[in-house]
């Protein structure tokens, strides 16, 4: 028997439903405030459209995200410098700290419901390990840093949705000013000297 391929009405409300989470996401104070019933009745589905297409809030925040990810993942992997592959290993630990933290500023309530969702550790989520894997690749091209694996994970928690939220959002910390605190703290991290080796 062949496979059957979707319909066209579900591709239609994948995207009918996905358009309007992420307009309530802009509207709402609270991540927790837009609930998979609001969805529905924004998209004008049912609630069983959602959960087969998503199988649940955490699968429909994910599908969100990556959507709205992917102009920077098309930048990392094919673009020009200085987030392509062409850029020199430094320059582009930074660059792609600086649009995660711009990602993270421009979409901070879906990035703090995807963070905080879920049951298990944000660690272990495969779009967290993809980024994580790809900063660790960038990092061990640098000379002399030792310890890309542990320096990835230390540099992605600076961009950490709920750090992210609590200074732009409690503290008011202007834009501009957190993104020169990262690159300052990227580039102590990515230009420090290995142990015992003295200071340049």
């Amino acid at each position: 028997m062949p496979e059957r391929k979707p319909r066209k009405d579900a591709a239609r409300n994948r995207e009918a439903v996905l358009a309007a989470a992420d307009a309530l996401f802009a509207r709402r104070e609270s991540p927790e405030d837009v609930t998979m019933a609001d969805i529905a009745a924004a998209a004008g589905v049912g609630k069983g459209t959602l959960f087969r297409a998503f199988d649940d809030r955490a699968g429909l925040l994910l599908a969100l995200y990556q959507k709205r990810l992917e102009p920077v993942r098309y930048a990392v992997e094919a673009g020009p410098p200085p987030l392509g592959p062409a850029t020199p290993p430094r320059e582009r630990v930074s660059a792609l700290l600086d649009a995660v933290l711009c990602f993270k500023l421009d979409n901070r309530r879906l990035a703090l419901a995807l963070e905080e969702g879920g049951s298990g550790s944000p660690y272990r989520t495969e779009h967290y390990e993809r980024l994580q894997r790809l900063l660790r690749s960038m990092l061990e091209q640098i000379p002399g840093l030792t310890d890309g694996e542990f320096a990835a994970h230390a540099l992605l928690a600076a961009t950490r949705a709920d750090l992210v939220e609590l200074l732009a959002g409690h503290e008011g910390v202007p834009r501009e000013r957190l993104r020169a605190q990262l690159a300052d703290y990227v580039a102590r991290v990515v230009d420090a000297p290995a142990p015992g080796e003295p200071a340049a």
